[in-house]
């Protein structure tokens, strides 16, 4: 069976699956286990892959992150922190728009593992008093902290796309503000036209009373401390987030039992099950070859430059949900395809590449937000891919202006 056919069979049974209401981390555990059978993975292989995935520093790093987040988020919930941010945003900001959309851009700044589950409760705070669905909420917190990865020289992706092309990154930069304005623009038509009218209450309006100057900057802290210490001094999530729980027991005076307790809650089995899933299915992509013979299935074909530029990153961001793993990939062929690094062509790659990120049922991001929502994803899906085509539209019209 050719490479595209399996990939295609895989996807269709995660999509079927999630479908199902199953757990991700399952789906994606049964996922890899079908990707070893149609490959045919000897026990060698397959012994080597479960390895790579346990002891995998991204593995590790993951399942810190993401419990510590949780944990994180607990804490704030419990003593009405996040409240407080929300009744603060309220007061200081007039717009309900820009109330709701706030938390994902700010934390979508942060390019951190799990950054979608930080922001998710803020999102689900802001949106207390509008009649929103799950799906609704979930493409709010999902869509909205995704243009910053297109320009923010924070993200790795744009960094290696820049240092494998030769470009210039403010020249990479430059090319890509076009995509995000359209991204979120895009978020406004599919999420905020009518918002204004759902409204029974101003967001966060049932927790703005007693909220003073202070205690409003006060609430502000954690994560802004958690922003600092990540942008500023390069500190991985996890110890920035480490750094501001141990002081938040301290002064909320968390007793042991509480300390077990929310630890308890942080590095849940679900957690583990989660990341083991997505780690296990990516390894799995990356020890059966798959996208490099996908990638050798179009050169092979003599298929025109222009569809595998476009084609190429975006099936590899499906496939892996990673910006990186696209650019790093994918550039090195297209550059050799293409006869040479353009601004054109690679912006174009870019771009493309990073619409199969959006919609890619691996995404980290997406399958955060969709599984603290419950979200169903074929809804979240009918907001997400006619956003990502006003994206590609905007793509080829700049790159037509380019050339």
């Amino acid at each position: 069976m050719p490479d595209i056919l399996k990939i295609v069979a895989v996807f269709v049974i995660i999509l079927l699956l999630l479908r199902k209401k199953i757990p991700v981390g399952y789906v994606l555990l049964i996922a890899a286990a079908v990707l070893m059978l149609v490959y045919r993975m000897d026990l060698p292989a397959v012994v080597s892959t479960g390895k790579k995935t346990l002891l995998g520093r991204v593995t590790i790093t993951l399942w810190l992150s993401l419990s510590l987040i949780r944990v994180f988020e607990l804490i704030l919930r419990e003593k009405q922190v996040l409240s407080t941010m929300m009744s603060a945003v309220t007061t200081y900001v007039s717009s309900k728009k820009a109330v709701v959309i706030s938390m994902p851009l700010l934390i979508g700044m942060l390019p951190s593992l799990g950054g979608a589950y930080f922001s998710a409760p803020m999102v689900k705070e802001a949106t207390s008093g509008l009649h929103m669905s799950p799906e609704e909420k979930a493409y709010i917190n999902y869509w909205f902290r995704h243009p910053w990865e297109y320009i923010l020289p924070l993200y790795p992706g744009i960094l290696l796309a820049a240092a494998l092309s030769g470009l210039p990154l403010y020249r990479f930069v430059v090319a890509n503000i076009p995509y995000a304005l359209v991204l979120f623009s895009a978020g406004f038509i599919y999420s905020m036209r009518t918002i204004e009218k759902r409204a029974d209450k101003p967001p966060g309006a049932q927790a703005t009373a007693g909220v003073t100057g202070r205690s409003a900057l006060l609430s502000f802290g954690p994560v802004g401390g958690v922003l600092l210490l990540v942008v500023a001094l390069q500190m991985d999530l996890h110890y920035a987030l480490l750094a501001m729980i141990v002081p938040l027991c301290i002064i909320f005076r968390y007793g042991p039992s509480d300390i077990w307790r929310i630890l308890r809650h942080g590095f849940g089995l679900d957690v583990v099950v989660l990341i083991i899933g997505i780690m296990l299915f990516k390894e799995t992509m990356e020890a059966t070859g798959s996208v490099r013979n996908l990638s050798a299935v179009f050169v092979d074909n003599g298929i025109p430059v222009l569809p595998i530029v476009c084609l190429l990153p975006f099936l590899t961001g499906l496939l892996t949900g990673l910006t990186v793993g696209f650019v790093g990939s994918t550039f090195p062929l297209l550059i050799s395809i293409a006869g040479g690094a353009s601004l054109p062509v690679m912006s174009l790659a870019f771009a493309a590449g990073f619409i199969g990120v959006l919609i890619s049922p691996v995404h980290l991001c997406l399958v955060l937000t969709r599984e603290y929502f419950k979200a169903d994803m074929w809804g979240v899906y009918k907001k997400i891919i006619p956003s990502s085509l006003l994206i590609f539209l905007a793509a080829c019209i700049e790159y037509l202006l380019l050339k």
